[in-house]
């Protein structure tokens, strides 16, 4: 069903921040749904977003957010550096805005405590980009766990064996920095994992990890490890790294009393993106403004995540468990 297209008046989007990802994933498929209209580019180099405007016939192209507000747009798609997610998120939400943010939410739990607590206050819809969590197959381990088909789940594991190349890093200002990214591997690759092993199997209770710079020239990690308790009794263990080349499929298995699931991403190119998940998040989020219902990834779903990857980079500097 496509709810985007059921709409009678277009929901109008503005496009806060507009690099690789808006490029390749966003852009493309908000264009290709007639119940969305893109109603605004925001972008400090006003240049790249005039660009984009001109392709995608774009309207108004601004170089901040400080004149966004719903005389603009209804909602905002906030793909910013995520140290900026939450300041952002929290500015436009004030403006009766809804926000759909990329992953994560933010750098720290006590960004996104603020951001939750803002769109309490203005009574706002919040998602989250983990698109992973409506990947049909993953929507079946879902249903399959939740109907018992594997029994008590009692171990998981999840691989994240990417590579960057030092570009990557060299080529940006926050990517690889603690105070801008909140981490390295685990933080902005890992984390769509760790998301889905919450969404699986529940609350973690508490983690143990290990962090290592291995390969890049950055100040965070590169290459992470970690052990994962869960309150329904299964334990996980979590890979994460930008060093193994040439780059591997994420892998996520989960084994129960009476039999194990395994997802594996599929293999492509590199160079062909596939914006499919994208748009069911897309499609999912203004349904949930339609109907006044929650996202598959809310803002306190993507507060957990955060958390979890938090305590695991306390645990990899203090060598005990942690509690997210």
């Amino acid at each position: 069903m496509d709810h985007m297209s059921q709409q009678h008046k277009p929901v109008r989007i503005a496009v806060v921040g507009c690099g690789a990802v808006t490029q390749s994933f966003h852009l493309p498929v908000l264009a290709g749904h007639e119940g969305v209209t893109i109603a605004a580019l925001i972008d400090p180099d006003v240049t790249r977003a005039g660009r984009l405007a001109a392709l995608y016939k774009v309207p108004t192209v601004l170089p901040s957010i400080d004149r966004l507000d719903r005389t603009v747009a209804d909602a905002a798609l906030i793909a910013t550096p995520a140290f900026l997610h939450a300041p952002g998120s929290i500015e436009l939400m004030a403006r009766g805005l809804h926000v759909l943010v990329e992953k994560p939410l933010d750098v720290t739990t006590a960004a996104v405590d603020q951001l939750i607590e803002e769109a309490d206050r203005a009574g706002v819809t919040v998602g989250v980009f983990f698109q992973e969590r409506l990947v049909p197959e993953i929507v079946a381990m879902q249903a399959a766990i939740e109907a018992g088909e594997i029994g008590d789940p009692v171990l998981a594991s999840g691989h994240v064996r990417w590579y960057r190349p030092p570009e990557y890093y060299s080529g940006s200002r926050w990517r690889g920095t603690w105070a801008l990214d909140g981490g390295g591997a685990l933080m902005n690759q890992g984390i769509h994992t760790v998301d889905l092993l919450l969404h699986l199997l529940g609350a973690a209770t508490r983690v143990s990890g290990r962090i290592a710079t291995r390969l890049h020239a950055i100040e965070v990690e590169d290459t992470a490890s970690a052990l994962i308790e869960f309150a329904g009794g299964a334990c996980a263990t979590v890979e994460a790294t930008t060093a193994a080349y040439p780059g591997f499929p994420r892998r996520l298995v989960i084994t129960g009393t009476r039999g194990t699931l395994a997802h594996e991403d599929p293999p492509r190119p590199a160079a062909v993106a596939d914006a499919t998940p994208h748009r069911r998040v897309f499609e999912d989020f203004i349904a949930a403004i339609a109907g006044g219902g929650t996202p598959a990834c809310d803002a306190r779903e993507g507060r957990r995540s955060v958390a979890v990857v938090e305590a695991i980079y306390r645990s990899a500097r203090s060598g005990r468990w942690e509690q997210p």
